[in-house]
């Protein structure tokens, strides 16, 4: 592609304020001599869609990032859906191609490579996954994909977490309760990692956590927040002052976002620009 074409990117969801994406690409496009390329916040809410995938064809998108709440709902409005994207049920990716839109979830590597990076081996293990959206459907995925050994999903709405269970039990020994329940609490005892997929903590309500008592979880225990801003959500921070080792969702956002950007321009971006441009402002730098 020419450094002198004007191409256009965005990130389709509502609320999209608190995203760091455009900070992240737009570090990426210029070290790698693309000046004109531009990445947009699109917010779009719900039951408008269908307006927002017509205007990332006429308005001649690249391509788009999605988040919540459209990650499962923008799928029947695409041409074609890649294979992982259509096992989890949900897209986080979609690229142009003259007007053919193809969906893809970029979230399972991205996940998988920050426990690879954490060195934490997802295998055979007990793995208790809070939340049952969009983005608890990547996890599960990845989760299934590396055999881990049991899956226990935990969810305000037990029959939300129970279809998203059934959607995964040819691929794996996955099961779920309500979050509050004596079942879900007992499960706890005996994970090896818990993974918050919820937006709860996520900026700027900084001071939510998913109702759960982390003093359940075994010595050693990784507690893994998929969200990334702020760096340290009170999960974490909670987490950290009882003593359990925490990751939070930068890595997965960069990995994620390293795999998306490949798939929009066929190369790798600058990995060590994408990451001090997040920790900066992460860190209020």
């Amino acid at each position: 592609m020419s450094s002198s074409e004007i191409k256009n990117f965005g990130i389709l969801g509502y609320p999209v304020g608190h995203s760091l994406s455009p900070h992240m690409y737009m570090a990426a496009f210029k070290a790698a001599g693309f000046p004109n390329y531009n990445y947009t916040l699109l917010p779009m809410q719900t039951g408008k869609l269908y307006f927002a995938v017509e205007g990332i064809k006429n308005l001649d998108f690249r391509g788009v990032n999605v988040t919540i709440p459209h990650k499962t709902t923008i799928m029947q409005y695409l041409d074609a859906i890649d294979s992982d994207a259509l096992v989890i049920g949900a897209v986080n990716t979609v690229v142009n191609d003259g007007g053919m839109l193809t969906g893809y979830n970029t979230d399972v590597a991205g996940f998988l490579s920050a426990l690879a990076e954490a060195n934490f081996l997802p295998e055979e293990c007990h793995a208790v996954v809070l939340g049952a959206g969009g983005a608890a459907r990547a996890i599960l995925w990845g989760l299934c994909k590396k055999r881990a050994g049991y899956i226990t999903i935990g969810a305000r709405n037990p029959i939300k977490a129970q279809a998203l269970a059934n959607d995964f039990l040819n691929h794996g020994n996955v099961e779920s309760f309500d979050w509050l329940s004596d079942e879900f609490k007992e499960a706890m005892q005996t994970a090896d990692i818990l993974i918050n997929t919820t937006p709860l903590g996520m900026f700027p309500n900084v001071d939510d956590m998913p109702p759960v008592d982390l003093k359940l979880l075994p010595e050693g225990a990784l507690v893994y927040d998929i969200v990334y801003n702020p760096a340290e959500t009170k999960l974490l921070k909670t987490a950290r002052e009882l003593g359990y080792p925490t990751l939070n969702g930068v890595s997965m956002l960069l990995l994620q976002g390293k795999e998306s950007y490949r798939l929009f321009l066929g190369e790798t971006p600058d990995m060590k620009i994408m990451a001090n441009t997040l920790n900066k402002i992460l860190h209020g730098e």
